[in-house]
Parts: structure tokens; C-alpha cells; sequence
């Protein structure tokens, strides 16, 4: 992957927020004319996705990591007072991400993949129809009923401490999710989301809309040592994807020579000759066929 160039980029979203990511672009031989879209999980920086991205690249694509508002590259010096909610993620960061990788490499196919929310907010994106083909990782709905394991820390977490400590604090302390510090608009968002059924759906019926506007090709990965994204999550947000051609892949560990995944594992160079060969073969499947006449749904139940 030593002829991939990256390149450090700053860019607008929808509303003019200024965003900070990073550009992955193939060697000039192997350059298939085609972009890809990372759409990260809550609190976590892009620079988390940059050896994936760099994978993705080295089979042609040009991939653009990039940080939400109040993360990483696209955090204010400080998140006291920052006005923002996680539906600005979706409405204006991945739009305006979309709009800008499109404009910038102007390629004739177009994919995204999305980590956890990044699965999720893109419903929020009124340009998600221009894309291609998603593959989803470890995406789900947030509603703290669909738990069995984690349900009392995620009752906890919706009902009492993000409001509690985002008031205390002006921001979520990233010690009680992880990841990086969250500003308070947004895990407040993101808590009124999971405190009910419909979760991310429940902010509005443009929601429902924008997952029925998605239509192209999706695949989407669940790990079975994932507690952050168990069977009944991942089953409420792809349903919310009516409209979709799904490719369903349940993955558990032992399947890869490994003991655990978990919510993160998926992006370990590790698997680069496992999972990312896989995703990666499945895309540019998608970027030589296009999108399949009738729905092919393939479900493995672990």
C-alpha cells in the first residue's frame, strides 16, 4: 500500500461546520474510478478507520475517513456551550461528506460504509440515495429493551447518567462510553433515542423516508461477541431498511481464528485477509454488476 496518498482534508457540512478527515487515494494504475465513504461509530476518531481505508484503497477505490461535529478533527477547542445534535451527524456531517467526495473525486460509483450510528444516521442524509451500496458493521438500534445483557447499564445510561453528567460536566466524560468526549446535545440526542422503541426513527417521519429511499445493495456484519449490537438491534435497524437487497453475515470468532471481535475488532488489520478481503470483495462486486433486479437476501442466524 506504499503508492496510496493521504492526504489530510478539511471541508463544509451542509450548514458550513467546518469538518477535518482524511482522503485515501489509490495508485493512478489501479484507480477504478470509484469513492467510498466511512461513516464512524459514536466518540470515535476517524483515524481509527485509516487502515481499513488504506485496504479499500489499495483495491482502487478513494475512501474519505472524516470526524463528526464535536469529534476529533471537527471538535470546537472546547465542548462547554457547543450547540449541536446527533441528527446534525446525519442531516449535515454525512451529507455534507457525501456532497464534498462527490464534487472532489466526481466517480461513477459511489459506496459507504457504516460503523454502528454511522449505520444509523445515514437515514438522515437527504443525498443517501446517491449511493451505490452500503455495508454496514456492528449497526443497530440503540432502544435499551433490545438488550438482554446490557439492559440495566443501558436503562441506567438513557434515563440517569447522560442527562446527570452532561448537565455536571457541559459534556458525556468519555469514561462512560468511551471513545472521546461527547458534547452534551448530542448524548442527550442520543439518549431520548434510546429511551424509546422506535429510536432514531422516533425523531420524525423523515426518518422512516430516508431509510425507504435507500435501495441499493447493503450488507450488513454482525459479530456474535458483540454485546453493543446484539441479534434483536441489528434485526430493528435493518428492518427500518425496507426497501433494501440485504446480504446478512453473522460472523463469530472461532470463523477467523480469533476469540473475540467484539464491537470494534472489525477494523483490526488483523482480519485484513479475512473480513476486509470479504467486504472488500463484495464492493467491487457491487462496482462491476450494479444493483441486483430483485431482492437476494442471505441470512445466517448465530
Amino acid at each position: 500500500m506504499t503508492d496510496i496518498v493521504r492526504e489530510d482534508v478539511a471541508f463544509a457540512a451542509r450548514d458550513g461546520y467546518r469538518l477535518g478527515g482524511t482522503l485515501f487515494r489509490p495508485a493512478p494504475e489501479t484507480d477504478l474510478g470509484a469513492a467510498l465513504v466511512i461513516a464512524g461509530a459514536t466518540a470515535v476518531s476517524h483515524r481509527y478507520y485509516g487502515k481499513f481505508a488504506g485496504y479499500l484503497a489499495s483495491l482502487g477505490l478513494t475512501v474519505l475517513t472524516f470526524d463528526y461535529r464535536g469529534i476529533g478533527a471537527s471538535a470546537p477547542s472546547t465542548l462547554k456551550g457547543f450547540k449541536a445534535g446527533m441528527q446534525h451527524w446525519g442531516e449535515e456531517d454525512l451529507a455534507g461528506a457525501i456532497d464534498w467526495l462527490r464534487d472532489r473525486v466526481r466517480p461513477r460509483h459511489l459506496s459507504m460504509v457504516g460503523h454502528s450510528v454511522g449505520g444509523q444516521i445515514v437515514s438522515l442524509a437527504d443525498n443517501n440515495r446517491t449511493l451505490d451500496a452500503i455495508v454496514l458493521v456492528a449497526a443497530q438500534s440503540g432502544y435499551w429493551r433490545l438488550f438482554e445483557k446490557r439492559r440495566p447499564r443501558l436503562f441506567l445510561n438513557w434515563f440517569v447518567l447522560v442527562p446527570v453528567l452532561t448537565r455536571l460536566f457541559g459534556k458525556l466524560p468519555k469514561w462512560l462510553m468511551g471513545g472521546e468526549d461527547l458534547p452534551a446535545g448530542i448524548a442527550r440526542q442520543w439518549a431520548r433515542w434510546g429511551r424509546h422503541p422506535d429510536y432514531i426513527v422516533s425523531h420524525g417521519p423523515q426518518v422512516r423516508q430516508g431509510f425507504a429511499r435507500i435501495t441499493v445493495p447493503l450488507l450488513s456484519y454482525r459479530l456474535s461477541d458483540d454485546q453493543t449490537a446484539p441479534r434483536e438491534a441489528v434485526a430493528a435497524l435493518l428492518g427500518w431498511y425496507e426497501n433494501s437487497v440485504k446480504d446478512q453475515r453473522c460472523v463469530d470468532p472461532r470463523d477467523v481464528g480469533t476469540d473475540t471481535i467484539g464491537h470494534f475488532g472489525f477494523f483490526r488489520p488483523t482480519f485484513s485477509e479475512t473480513l476486509w478481503r470479504e467486504a472488500g470483495d463484495w464492493l467491487l462486486d457491487r462496482l462491476e454488476k450494479g444493483t441486483p433486479t430483485a431482492p437476494q437476501r442471505t441470512v445466517t442466524v448465530c
